[in-house]
């Protein structure tokens, strides 16, 4: 009696069930309204993902990011050049140094270095070309500058400013245009990239030149 009981019940339910209407205007204004909020919710999601990666790009490249605005115009393409300097350093063979490569290219600084008393414009021009020897046995390739400072930026921006202003310093070593100070500053400049380069702690090798 239970089964026939149940199954009554479920015909009733069959018979009284309202069919719906998918022509009804209240259906389509329901759907149209659902279709809509997928819509903007796709939108958001999108509008998210480009501010999310416009921070981290700015985060990432620091003043680079700003350099690569002032170059190109607007941010679309600034951050599309940016985004061009990763692929290109990701399809390279970066590798880290051997120790024995590490402290070979240390005692080349450390001579260097006791020379710049004596020798302050030679100096700057070795230590320009001791840290292009130490990026191409890092893997990264021979370049003319320009690359090679959009190379560096990728996996050291904070430095490339810096290595901009150490390397204009050298150029005008030739032309006896540098002063005295700011071929200081351009040694200081270049140890900061290459102890970077080498994966030293900061001031290791300036501690090692001391002993």
């Amino acid at each position: 009696m239970t089964l026939c009981a149940t199954g009554g019940v479920v015909n009733e339910l069959e018979r009284t069930a309202m069919p719906i209407d998918l022509h009804s205007p209240t259906v389509l204004l329901i759907a149209a309204a659902v279709g809509l909020l997928l819509v903007i919710s796709i939108v958001l999601t999108v509008q998210k993902g480009k501010r999310s990666s416009k921070v981290n790009l700015r985060e990432r490249f620091g003043p680079e990011y700003d350099n690569a605005l002032r170059e190109h115009g607007n941010p679309r393409t600034a951050e599309a050049r940016l985004l061009d300097r990763v692929k290109r350093v990701e399809g390279y063979k970066i590798r880290d140094l051997t120790p024995a490569e590490r402290d070979r290219f240390a005692e080349q600084w450390e001579a260097l270095q006791a020379r710049f008393i004596d020798h302050p414009r030679g100096t700057v021009i070795e230590a320009d070309e001791l840290v292009n020897g130490v990026l191409q046995a890092r893997g990264y390739p021979a370049a003319a500058f320009d690359q090679r400072a959009a190379d560096i930026s990728v996996h050291h921006a904070h430095l490339v400013t810096p290595y901009r202003t150490a390397n204009s310093t050298a150029t005008r070593v030739g032309k006896n245009e540098a002063t005295t100070e700011e071929l200081r500053a351009a040694m200081v400049h270049y140890r900061a990239l290459f102890e970077d380069l080498l994966q030293l702690e900061p001031t290791v090798v300036a501690q090692r030149a001391a002993a």
